[in-house]
């Protein structure tokens, strides 16, 4: 057992977008493994989970990402 909590630190100014308490979080205050960012700005860290949505969609429809298989439909 750890006696002391390692702390993630991050600058001033870096924006997170936290996966787990769905929030926005200047710092970070949460584990890497859960959230996205850094971000420039708190607008952008708020947008997080459409920025990702929008590049999966990307990828997924990506001709060089398959290998000859056709674009899925992620709504289907």
């Amino acid at each position: 057992m750890a006696l002391f909590k390692k702390r993630t630190v991050g600058k001033p100014g870096e924006w997170y977008y936290c996966l787990e308490h769905h929030k926005v979080e200047e710092g970070p205050e949460c584990p890497a493994k859960d959230r996205f960012g850094p971000y420039t700005s708190r607008e952008e860290a708020q947008h997080a989970m459409d920025t990702a949505k929008e590049r999966n969609l990307e990828w997924e429809n990506d001709p060089k990402w398959h290998d000859g298989g056709t674009p899925r439909d992620p709504e289907a």
